[in-house]
């Protein structure tokens, strides 16, 4: 389609309006329209040892928090709903992202502080930066980063005896007591500069190399007591939205950052989508980060076919505010709805404010589209592209544009008596009543703990949760 026809009458499938995602053009969404093949998943993230000193740092859950394994195939089918322009996943009922209070909640990591903005550092002040916080000589630091071509650190392991002559060569301690520090972390380390450089590089800083660690951090940890005066959640949130920007695009091929992030916010919002198991962390209770709520478990569900489940949810699929039960841990903060922009690395979009039900900016979790603003989701189907699945082809070989449908709307009434007294009528597309109510969160709690036990209908011990959950639904009369 040229270019001067998509500005005349919008993309095949949406957007109509191109006016919101002026990027469209290179976003995977309209390569998946036409059946061009999808970009990869991400790769699996590094795991890294476990140290006790880092409680002042703000950082010290880091350790804790990372999943051993992702599912690419779910991180991928939400990469496909990401758009940079709104910073925002476009779902079929409106839009969702990741917000500030999510990362706290789910690392324990600081909101407030400071913005901090790195700068690109020479081969020099890289091999500089490493003589001065990492104990490492100049000429050797200076060839590694020679060798990396550029200011960066691989992450290579260092074994408990060399970091104890390290420590005893670097630092003066005596090598009996390094080694036994070393030996009772179950690694080596020989300075916490060092060491909280590769935790953040090898968590929320990952880049695409998931080798290397840029030096542009460094001069961060020059003063360890100020660590936790930066905001580490925008540091998070900053990273994550760059690489989802980057990903969404057609010409990329995976997902850098930090995919535990991505992965844990998907299994607190949607419990029906992927396959999860939750650790025998009480969080809550425990005042542990919820991401260690989590534990991977593999599923069998590939990208195609989460591509139409995900077109198929509505708002009684989603838990609008899951922390509810963390503010003990987390009280929520009134800053993370600012709107504006964050700064880091680089500087994205943070748009809350489109999407006010994750915040509970209503007297209750909206579940129907009469409880939205009555323009709000013909306006986004025209300027959105929420289905990702292409129904079959126009008369004239062009896929139809969806169009909003409202998802209820009232059965008609039977003719009034002309004498019958005056009754104020019904909002259009009115609510169901508070039976059906009822019966959608049965559902909904039922479909949950399916997704949590991984039920299957063929195992006898779960007979009468389906008989229920079939009732719920109307697909099956009492018996």
């Amino acid at each position: 389609m040229m270019q001067e026809d998509v500005a005349q009458h919008g993309w095949p499938g949406g957007p109509l309006d191109t006016s919101l995602l002026t990027r469209y053009a290179d976003h995977v969404a309209r390569y998946i329209w036409f059946g061009t093949e999808r970009i990869e998943g991400p790769k699996p993230e590094l795991r890294i040892a476990s140290l006790g000193w880092l409680d002042e740092s703000g950082l010290k859950w880091l350790e804790r928090t990372s999943l051993s394994k992702v599912d690419p195939q779910i991180l991928s089918a939400f990469t496909e709903r990401w758009h940079p322009e709104t910073s925002s996943f476009h779902m079929p009922f409106g839009e969702m992202t990741i917000t500030l209070d999510d990362v706290a909640c789910l690392l324990h990591i600081p909101v407030r502080g400071i913005f901090y903005t790195p700068r690109p550092v020479s081969m020099e002040e890289a091999a500089a930066l490493a003589t001065e916080l990492l104990g490492v000589p100049y000429e050797e630091a200076y060839l590694e980063t020679s060798r990396q071509r550029g200011g960066t650190f691989t992450q290579q392991p260092v074994s408990m005896e060399e970091a104890a002559a390290l420590a005893t060569e670097l630092l003066g301690v005596p090598y009996e007591e390094a080694y036994l520090e070393t030996s009772r972390q179950r690694g080596g380390t020989f300075t916490q500069q060092a060491y909280l450089l590769l935790l953040v590089g090898c968590t929320i800083l990952t880049d695409k190399s998931y080798t290397r660690v840029n030096a542009k951090w460094l001069p961060m940890f020059r003063d360890l007591s100020t660590l936790n005066k930066f905001s580490w959640a925008s540091v998070a949130l900053v990273c994550l939205y760059d690489n989802l920007n980057d990903a969404s695009m057609f010409t990329t091929h995976a997902l850098a950052g930090y995919p535990t992030l991505l992965q844990c916010w998907i299994h607190e919002y949607f419990p029906t989508l992927g396959r999860c198991g939750e650790s025998v962390h009480r969080c809550d209770d425990m005042s542990y980060p919820r991401a260690m709520r989590w534990v991977y478990k593999q599923g069998k569900t590939k990208l195609p076919a989460y591509q139409p489940m995900m077109d198929a949810l509505t708002p009684s699929d989603v838990i609008w505010r899951p922390f509810e039960g963390h503010r003990g841990s987390i009280p929520y903060d009134i800053i993370t709805c600012f709107s504006g922009y964050l700064r880091w690395c680089t500087v994205v979009p943070y748009l809350p404010k489109r999407c006010l039900r994750q915040f509970g900016f209503f007297t209750r979790p909206v579940k129907f589209d009469a409880e939205t603003t009555a323009d709000y989701l013909p306006w986004y189907y025209t300027v959105s592209h929420p289905i990702l699945c292409r129904p079959h082809d126009g008369p004239h070989g062009a896929p139809p544009v969806p169009q909003f449908v409202p998802a209820y709307a009232p059965p008609e009434a039977d003719p009034v008596p002309q004498d019958a007294p005056a009754q104020d009528a019904p909002p259009a597309h009115a609510p169901p009543s508070g039976e059906q109510r009822r019966m959608d969160a049965i559902v909904s709690a039922l479909e949950r703990f399916i997704a949590q036990v991984d039920a299957d209908r063929d195992d006898d011990v779960f007979d009468d949760i389906f008989y229920a959950l079939d009732v719920a639904r109307g697909d099956r009369d009492i018996d």
